[in-house]
């Protein structure tokens, strides 16, 4: 039962570790351009050196 004492309390801390890590991302634009990743993959570039 003890070890509940500290398992509880980590497991919300990294939650709110990964809650926190999502909205930085979100706020920084890592998930603005969904459509350019698609897209670009299907573009042939070959350098001719």
């Amino acid at each position: 039962m003890s070890g509940l004492t500290y398992l509880i309390p980590i497991a919300l801390g990294m939650g709110l570790v990964g809650l926190a890590a999502f909205f930085w991302a979100m706020r920084t634009g890592q998930y603005d351009d969904m459509e350019g990743s698609a897209s670009r993959i299907l573009i042939d570039e070959e350098d001719d050196l």
